[in-house]
């Protein structure tokens, strides 16, 4: 069996910010020791936004982007799934973009994570989704 993605990169600095934070995925903790790394000030899922509502009003639909760069104001979500659910998460920013034109989003698909791990020298370990694999991006379906 092979090790977690956390096993793998547990060399990597662990600031108290992200020691603090319970992660949805360990891919997203390892994007936060890069930024931290870096001195980017960030901030984990700050903002739900509702994307869909039902005919009375009540929201039935959010989307948490994972961080937040405030210095920059922008949102990041990374997004490291299986093509059908990339193609669900890109309906969600589009929708997020249509309704809140003023958020600056950017999405980090698989391939681009991975290149941001090669550059800074990070193995990348192939992992099946069965075992939970890819980098996954919190949606919430839950007002």
């Amino acid at each position: 069996m092979s090790e977690t993605i956390e096993e793998q990169y547990s060399d990597l600095p662990v600031s108290a910010h992200v020691a603090a934070i319970d992660f949805v995925h360990p891919s997203e903790r390892v994007a936060a020791q890069i930024l931290d790394f870096y001195r980017i000030k960030w901030e984990y899922e700050p903002t739900r936004f509702p994307i869909e509502w039902d005919g009375n009003g009540k929201v039935i639909a959010w989307f948490a982007p994972d961080f937040f760069l405030s210095d920059l104001d922008l949102y990041i979500e990374l997004t490291t799934m299986s093509q059908k659910l990339v193609t669900k998460k890109n309906r969600k920013v589009r929708r997020l973009r249509e309704l809140y034109p003023d958020v600056n989003i950017k999405i980090f698909y698989q391939k681009d994570f991975r290149k941001l791990l090669f550059k800074f020298g990070i193995p990348v370990v192939e992992r099946s989704h069965s075992e939970g694999g890819g980098l996954s991006a919190r949606e919430e379906e839950r007002p």
